[in-house]
């Protein structure tokens, strides 16, 4: 496949990201996308160089390939998550579910299938940085208060979350759908309506996202479809915050 290439301007970079992929040409090509956007760009082309640089240059986002040498993209995502919280974006050539469930399980914060279009994928990177990309430390005041749902407890400004008084590690993903549930608990949220609100209006793809990250959100709370008391499902609509 043929890939355009895009001259590269020289201003001060300002994020950083890693393009991971064993295929030079698409890495080539999507660096220089990145670079015109003012990013730091470095390329790894297997498992563990791209580790190696994860933790050198502490980047903001990780466009990531699933079919890598050394280590696959899968198994370097959940290594990855265990010292760094940049955004992951997962490239594979298999449009196929099961690929989906398992990259997002480990802690990636979207897919695209290949081919893609790497101006749109760049569009699609900068609409996830307009969220927060660590929680933040509400000082020696909070703002606001915790929204509490039976056992639930959900403080926005810490993006902590707590059940039973325990907390609950989730990821950045699952944090905020669940943070824009609960923003409106009596609303019925289509999965439109929580793409808008989490990954930003510009995003676009299959909606099955969203049923994966409620999925995992409802495992770390103890909910399940059937028997839900955080969030429920609204059948043919969406979803809606529990009573708890």
């Amino acid at each position: 496949m043929h890939y355009e290439q895009v001259t590269a301007t020289e201003p001060t970079p300002s994020l950083r990201a890693l393009v991971v992929d064993d295929e030079t040409a698409l890495a080539d090509v999507v660096a220089s996308y990145l670079k015109r956007e003012q990013f730091e760009v470095r390329i790894a082309a297997d498992g563990p160089s791209a580790l190696t640089a994860a933790r050198e240059l502490d980047p903001d986002v990780v466009i990531l390939d699933i079919g890598l040498p050394g280590l696959d993209g899968i198994e370097v995502c959940r290594q990855l998550r265990v010292f760094s919280d940049a955004y992951v974006v997962m490239l594979t050539a298999r449009d196929t579910e099961i690929d989906t469930i398992v990259g997002l399980s480990v802690g990636a914060d979207d897919y695209v299938t290949k081919p893609f279009s790497p101006r749109e994928l760049v569009a699609r990177i900068r609409a996830m940085l307009r969220r927060p990309r660590r929680p933040q430390d509400p000082g020696p005041t909070t703002g606001t208060p915790p929204r509490v749902f039976g056992d639930l407890h959900i403080d926005t400004d810490s993006r902590q979350t707590l059940l039973g008084g325990a907390p609950i590690m989730l990821t950045r993903t699952e944090f905020d759908v669940l943070a824009a549930l609960s923003s409106r608990p009596r609303q019925v949220w289509t999965r439109h309506q929580l793409l808008e609100a989490v990954w930003g209006e510009s995003w676009f793809g299959n909606d099955n996202v969203v049923d994966v990250h409620v999925g995992h959100l409802r495992r770390k709370l103890g909910d399940n479809s059937a028997e839900s008391r955080y969030v429920t499902t609204v059948r043919g609509v969406g979803y809606r915050m529990g009573e708890g």
